[in-house]
């Protein structure tokens, strides 16, 4: 049974950082591509970043792009995502994802296979 499981999360003040881990297991890691979404309270779904399955490619949204830096390690089946310079806007549920096709658009969240539980982040000003 495939499994990803988040961890990192928790509470930091405005302008700390924060590093999220994603340990996979139950798949071949290095056939997925992996994303990274979050989740608000009353908001919808939103593309973080993506990392390429052999680590070359990665891609941020734009509320993230400079602060945000993703990255694999696909020896132990892990991914991590280091957050910095954290602002309240980034309050959110973190989810890990896991993509198979190649195809498929790295920012639609639909297209991936595998989610994790999520891990809660919270930033207080």
């Amino acid at each position: 049974q495939v499994q990803l499981v988040e961890s990192g999360g928790g509470l930091v003040q405005a302008g700390g950082s924060l590093r999220l881990s994603c340990a996979a297991s139950a798949l071949t890691f290095s056939n997925y591509d992996m994303g990274w979404f979050r989740q608000a309270p009353g908001k919808e779904r939103e593309f973080i970043a993506a990392i390429s399955r052999s680590g070359g490619m990665t891609y941020y949204a734009d509320s993230v792009k400079g602060r945000f830096t993703l990255s694999r390690d696909n020896a132990k089946n892990t991914v991590y995502l280091q957050m910095n310079s954290l602002s309240p806007e980034d309050t959110a549920v973190y989810y890990c994802a896991a993509k198979f096709s190649l195809n498929a658009a790295y920012s639609r969240y639909w297209e991936y296979n595998y989610w994790g539980q999520g891990t809660q982040v919270t930033v207080s000003s």
